[in-house]
């Protein structure tokens, strides 16, 4: 029952209730967890501490190496081949012509060898008497090297060059890049001025003049070279080539073939002071 309560002056009374309602404990707040239950922080700062330090786990630190390996491999490669390529790039048509000669002559060269060397060995395979079949193939080869070291006379096709060098223009680098320019042509045996030129000929500027190996020689400087004409000639005259060189120094430059070039110029033969075969 509620009690009444009598209001002086009017006669209202008011009822008041038997009992008060209890007030409710008020319900916690759960706390969350992480950076952005930090009162005062930015999103910026939350996701700058969501992210340092970062967690990074074994796997994923392999996984990086190798990823960094591989590309720092091929970041290498890529920048090797654009470096030959932008030197080749940048040659001029000439050279890049004579580079592809150069390497059409050396496979060729190199084929003629192996054709060579396998018909040796099958003549000594199917020869009768192996013995005198190999003593033969010994002789053959020793003359063959007593060629190209220059201890014996040579002769066969070639060409014969002769340089006019009447200003006095004309230096031994500029020899030596036709001697070169001969060798990787397939020149077997050359003659510069009497003076044979073998694997260690060296040339040199002496006195208004040119040296090769010691022997001064002057102009016309006149060279006998036996080879393939149809080789050595076009070697001479590619475009840059050697005798392009010598006429922009003012030499006068004449290349002639021939069916028969002789080469009798010899070099003493060098005993070795240490080395020694050792066959048995």
């Amino acid at each position: 029952m509620s009690e009444q309560e009598e209001t002086p002056g009017n006669g209202l009374r008011r009822e008041l209730p038997e009992e008060l309602p209890a007030e409710q404990p008020a319900t916690p707040v759960e706390e969350t967890a992480g950076p952005a239950a930090e009162p005062g922080l930015t999103g910026r700062q939350r996701l700058v501490q969501g992210l340092w330090p970062p967690r990074v786990t074994r796997a994923q630190l392999i996984v990086a190496v190798l990823l960094f390996g591989l590309g720092f491999g091929l970041a290498v490669q890529v920048a090797s081949n654009s470096d030959s390529d932008s030197a080749l790039r940048g040659a001029r048509q000439e050279d890049l012509v004579r580079i592809l000669d150069e390497l059409d002559d050396r496979t060729q060269r190199l084929e003629d060898e192996k054709q060579g060397l396998e018909k040796q060995r099958d003549e000594l395979e199917n020869s009768s008497d192996q013995a005198e079949e190999a003593r033969k193939q010994t002789v053959e080869k020793e003359r063959q090297l007593g060629i190209l070291a220059g201890t014996v006379a040579a002769q066969g096709p070639g060409i014969e060059m002769t340089i006019e060098d009447t200003k006095g223009t004309v230096e031994s680098d500029m020899l030596l890049d036709a001697i070169q320019e001969l060798r990787a042509a397939g020149a077997e045996a050359i003659q510069v001025n009497g003076v044979r030129v073998v694997a260690g000929t060296y040339l040199s500027d002496s006195d208004k003049s040119v040296s090769v190996d010691g022997n001064k020689i002057t102009a016309p400087f006149r060279f006998k070279v036996i080879g393939n004409p149809q080789d050595l000639e076009p070697a001479l005259n590619i475009p840059g080539g050697v005798v392009q060189t010598l006429e922009k120094e003012q030499a006068t430059v004449v290349v002639e073939r021939s069916d028969k070039i002789v080469v009798d110029a010899l070099r003493a033969a060098k005993r070795p002071d240490y080395a020694r075969s050792s066959s048995r």
